[in-house]
């Protein structure tokens, strides 16, 4: 999905337990970066766009280290699927399923997405 230049006021929403939450302007979003959001609850989301117009949103906290610096990290693709590289130890959370690439056993939360 390729988004026109009028489309700046749509939104990034995640679906929390409360329901849909206004995360970011779609316009904050570039593809290959992140960007963390604070969510009602005082967790963080890492939020991420992908080069084909899909938002992705994952927990910001890495698993590993504690800190709060997914969003931070190097965006990727592994057999297609796209991926999120920790800036500190540099493993791999998939973007649509949270699993940890490099380790079965660990995985972050995944927010759905919407954009509106």
């Amino acid at each position: 999905m390729t988004l026109a230049p009028e489309t700046t006021d749509l939104t990034v929403q995640l679906h929390l337990d409360q329901g849909w939450f206004t995360a970011c302007g779609l316009d904050l979003l570039i593809p290959g970066r992140g960007v963390a959001a604070l969510l009602p609850d005082g967790r963080q989301a890492a939020l991420f766009l992908g080069r084909d117009g899909r938002a992705y949103a994952i927990d910001n906290r890495d698993p590993f280290t504690g800190a709060a610096v997914l969003s931070r990290g190097l965006v990727g693709s592994e057999r297609g699927r796209p991926f999120v590289a920790s800036p500190l130890l540099k493993q791999r959370f998939d973007l649509e399923t949270g699993r940890c690439l490099d380790d079965d056993a660990v995985s972050v939360t995944v927010y759905p997405t919407q954009i509106a």
